[in-house]
């Protein structure tokens, strides 16, 4: 019997990895991981100047790799047995390109130009283009494109940083014909179709670009112009019409299979955001929050369609009619700054050490994560968690952290244990707003490093939120995800909940609250309130 084989391949922040599954069992047949080697050195970035941005060249260098590395763990011959290939990427990761659809930074003039590169999520660099789109939106006496977005457009998406670089870039500008999300270039660049017919993601658009069926599509060019007329025209070479996760981009072309070592009748799925895939690989059903939890977090949550379509939640990342999967609409919240958040502390600690020196941030963070279980909450000292801004609920890129009741008997567990908690209560901020907006959260999934690595975290995790939360089983529930959707368009699915219940890893673990640490935290979450109140007057 010949294995019906797909393949997910998830971009990440740091690294691309790729997963061979066996779409009637769930089996994981190969696998392998990549980091980017330009990021990885820092290449084309300026954390000061809040820039991030990454070379294309990582992405097709890391495609190729881990392919060929999982078609050889998974041995002889499965690269013909390969079905479907589905991927997702970082969003909102927007990159200009010509008239071939060839990002700029891949042509000669460009090639160390970080404006010519995709501009990683967590760019902040177009902050005052945000707020533009947000007073435009609110004032020009038209439609109010945020209606869909939360009511507040990010300086981490689509529009904004288009417009950023417009302004800023005279060569950029002159060169770019049109622009690409990272998660549209990358089934493109396997199925090399022509720019005009590119397949868009719906989960993308919806979220990040402000696309909406409403309203025909993408913001209006009057809306656009009146914004900046640097935007004039650039609305008629994007596109319309977008699509779920489970539509086809096209075949293989016969350049990249041969590459890759890949059939060459594989179907090559359209692309979506990672969170919004990794919550399909976590097991989302109606009712259910899927908490991808890394360096940020998204906080994943699907409806079915009620009586009230148009129910509108504030301050989140968006609502999607098939964000996530077809047929619902998928809700997007999250937090700038949560793995992060550690590792800046472990960071503060370590700083001064010589090279080589055994405490490293790693060890370091173990130590104190081993100290701070040993203390009960303590409600002297509160952390605010707005390392990297506040994304939601109500996204606000000026606030910052805060921490408050030290004093000099405060030790370094007590202060990790303070910011952990400050985590957790921004996680609580969201899940309140959709409690308030009557959406149900009846079970939570956690997935992703912090969620498989840090007992500690998640335990408080849910002791704050009140409620269990189940651990996905899987190291690359994101990948498996993708796999999913590339069972669905290679015809071995019907559906993407047939996928699921085939081919889902299940849990591993789950944390219970405790009740009085539950009504402490409660006590300690109005304060965290408080404080967060207090430092937006500042």
């Amino acid at each position: 019997m010949i294995d019906k084989l797909v393949m997910g391949i998830d971009f990440g922040t740091d690294s691309v990895r790729s997963v061979i599954v066996n779409a009637v069992t769930g089996e994981i047949r190969g696998q392998a991981v990549c980091p980017y080697t330009r990021w990885k050195e820092g290449l084309f970035c300026n954390p000061e100047q809040n820039r991030f941005r990454q070379h294309p060249l990582d992405y097709m260098e890391g495609l190729e790799i881990t392919v060929r590395e999982a078609l050889n763990e998974a041995g002889p011959g499965t690269g013909e047995n390969i079905l479907g290939i589905s991927v997702d990427t970082t969003g909102s990761t927007p990159c200009a390109v010509n008239r071939e659809g060839i990002p700029l930074a891949l042509k000669e003039p460009f090639k160390n130009d970080p404006d010519a590169m995709f501009i990683l999520w967590k760019d902040h660099t177009a902050i005052e283009e945000a707020e533009a789109i947000n007073t435009h939106a609110k004032t020009w006496g038209g439609i109010d494109y945020t209606r869909y977005s939360g009511g507040i457009y990010s300086p981490e998406w689509f529009w904004a940083k288009i417009l950023h670089t417009l302004r800023h870039n005279s060569k950029v500008r002159a060169a770019a014909w049109s622009w690409v999300e990272h998660s549209d270039w990358i089934p493109y660049l396997l199925t090399e179709g022509e720019l005009s017919s590119m397949v868009r993601s719906r989960c993308t658009a919806g979220h990040k670009a402000m696309w909406h069926e409403s309203w025909g599509g993408l913001p209006s060019e009057e809306f656009l112009v009146s914004l900046d007329p640097l935007l004039s025209g650039l609305r008629e070479r994007l596109y319309t019409n977008t699509v779920p996760a489970d539509v086809a981009a096209g075949k293989i072309s016969a350049h990249w299979a041969k590459r890759l070592g890949i059939n060459r009748e594989a179907m090559v799925g359209s692309g979506a955001l990672d969170a919004h895939i990794g919550a399909v690989g976590g097991g989302i059903t109606p009712g259910t929050m899927v908490k991808v939890m890394g360096t940020s977090t998204c906080d994943m949550i699907i409806s079915e369609k009620g009586a009230d379509p148009d129910k509108i939640i504030q301050g989140i990342s968006g609502q999607v009619d098939g964000s996530i999967i077809p047929g619902y609409t998928g809700y997007e919240a999250g937090q700038s700054a949560f793995g992060d958040v550690y590792a800046w502390y472990a960071g503060i600690l370590s700083w001064g050490m010589e090279k080589g020196n055994s405490k490293t941030p790693g060890g370091i963070l173990q130590q104190l994560e081993k100290e701070a279980a040993l203390i009960p909450p303590d409600s002297s000292i509160i952390a605010l968690d707005w390392f990297n801004g506040r994304r939601t609920p109500d996204s606000n890129p000026h606030v910052k952290a805060m921490l408050t009741g030290l004093t000099l008997g405060t030790s370094a567990p007590k202060i990790y244990r303070a910011l952990v908690e400050s985590t957790a209560f921004g996680s609580k901020a969201i899940m309140d707003r959709f409690t308030k907006e009557k959406i149900s959260i009846d079970t939570i999934l956690a997935v992703g490093g912090v969620a498989e690595k840090s007992p500690f975290v998640m335990q408080i995790m849910a002791d704050v939120l009140n409620k269990p939360i189940r651990i996905v089983n899987s190291k690359q529930p994101v990948a498996i995800g993708a796999a999913m959707f590339a069972s669905v368009i290679a015809g071995l699915h019907k559906n993407i909940q047939a996928a699921q219940q085939a081919m889902a890893p299940g849990t591993s673990a789950e944390y219970k609250p405790d009740s009085e640490r539950a009504a402490l935290y409660y006590q300690m979450y109005k304060k965290y309130q408080q404080l967060g109140n207090f430092s937006e007057t500042l």
